[in-house]
């Protein structure tokens, strides 16, 4: 992302009819809410602008400064704009403490999406010249047409051979949609199911009906026929190497939230409780490994692995003295086998399985899965988490204690 310069910055602030800037006076009250929508109309770019909106927080309307002293604590706030969530898919921005009009002002520079529509808060915004707005159905199926001529993720190509009827419309119905939008914008949706589906990236558009490699592996209703890697296999050891006698596996498949939580249950059920009645004054309950920290290392794998190209699954080898969780394809983007797991790094394979697993509930926050684990296991007394990366592969291996 290209830095904008002080001259391109003070021409965005002066100019009050723009629908490439936003500014606040401050961040507080009501206005963290109309901030993020603002970040939301600029990933829309409904205009076509095809340049970078700016959200200014420290300046009036007018464009002149609210003399706001600009701290590291607001600045790490809207950087969470980025990672919590909130809008989804996940927005590209930047922050920054600039200095307009000898005053400080906070700057969030926000780049269009290339997978449009973007929504936050279960609504699709927009910007038309200094108002902002919810996206119309024509203006949804504008930004649907935008995004068939981007550079798209391979979690959004769409599968050839696959038909719209390989699709649940149960779980996308009563499932999907209802965590996905606003109960108020469904209610007044008036939008056909094949709109739906293409505004949720689950077919390429409602006149090309063709499922996307997301829509089959988010409500498929047999996903592996059309991407065969795409389950968990399970195997428990009774040993500490791959020789030793197998006493447990499974193939775990299906859409990915049956896949998650039946390999949830198979994890728990060899996860055993044991009980301590010696140590303390009531008996104390204690697990081999954190449920917390499985969970999270099993969604990471899932999100984070590459489901191109390849016919390999995500495995789980449970030995006696640890777990490796082996996830196909090897750190990307930002990531690599030098800064894997450190705080702040974190990119995406696959952006809009990401929306779907936050949508399904697996993911409450980004960016956080793997600081959560290791924190669960030096509670529950288990030793540090061990990452092997290679271009092909991540391996996690969690130990007994």
């Amino acid at each position: 992302m290209n830095r904008l310069s002080d001259e391109e910055l003070l021409a965005l602030l002066n100019d009050t009819e723009s629908d490439r800037a936003e500014r606040k006076e401050s961040f507080a009250g009501n206005v963290k809410k109309k901030a993020y929508q603002a970040v939301c109309a600029f990933c829309n770019d409904l205009p076509g602008h095809n340049e970078p909106g700016v959200l200014f927080i420290g300046a009036k309307d007018n464009g002149e400064p609210s003399d706001l002293e600009i701290t590291d604590k607001l600045l790490t706030t809207l950087a969470h704009i980025k990672t919590d969530g909130n809008i989804l898919p996940l927005p590209v921005l930047s922050i920054d403490k600039r200095i307009l009009k000898n005053a400080e002002m906070a700057v969030v520079t926000v780049m269009p999406s290339d997978m449009p529509p973007v929504k936050y808060d279960g609504r699709i915004w927009i910007r038309t010249g200094p108002s902002r707005s919810i996206a119309s159905e024509q203006e949804e199926r504008i930004l649907n047409e935008k995004r068939r001529y981007k550079n798209l993720p391979f979690d959004i190509y769409p599968i050839p051979i696959a038909k719209i009827n390989d699709l649940s419309r149960v779980i996308f119905e009563n499932e999907y949609l209802p965590q996905a939008f606003a109960e108020d914008v469904l209610e007044a949706n008036g939008r056909t199911y094949e709109e739906r589906l293409s505004s949720c990236k689950m077919i390429v558009s409602p006149d090309d009906t063709t499922p996307t490699v997301l829509g089959l592996l988010a409500m498929g209703k047999s996903p592996q026929d059309f991407l065969p890697g795409a389950y968990i296999q399970f195997l428990r050891i009774d040993g500490t190497e791959l020789a030793d006698p197998v006493t447990d596996e499974a193939e775990i498949g299906g859409a990915l939230v049956e896949m998650l939580r039946r390999a949830e249950e198979k994890l728990n059920a060899h996860n055993r409780v044991s009980v301590d009645i010696t140590s303390a004054p009531t008996h104390q309950k204690e697990r081999p490994y954190p449920p917390v920290a499985l969970q999270q290392i099993l969604y990471n794998a899932i999100l984070h692995r590459t489901y191109e190209r390849t016919n390999a699954p995500v495995r789980v080898f449970w030995f006696n003295d640890r777990i490796e969780v082996n996830s196909p394809g090897g750190p990307y983007g930002n990531v690599t086998s030098e800064n894997f797991g450190k705080p702040g790094i974190t990119d995406y394979r696959n952006p809009n399985i990401a929306d779907v697993l936050k949508t399904f509930g697996f993911i409450q926050a980004f960016g956080r899965g793997i600081a959560t684990s290791e924190r669960e296991m030096e509670k529950n007394g288990n030793p540090p988490l061990e990452f092997t990366t290679t271009q092909s592969v991540v391996v996690c291996t969690l130990r007994g204690k």
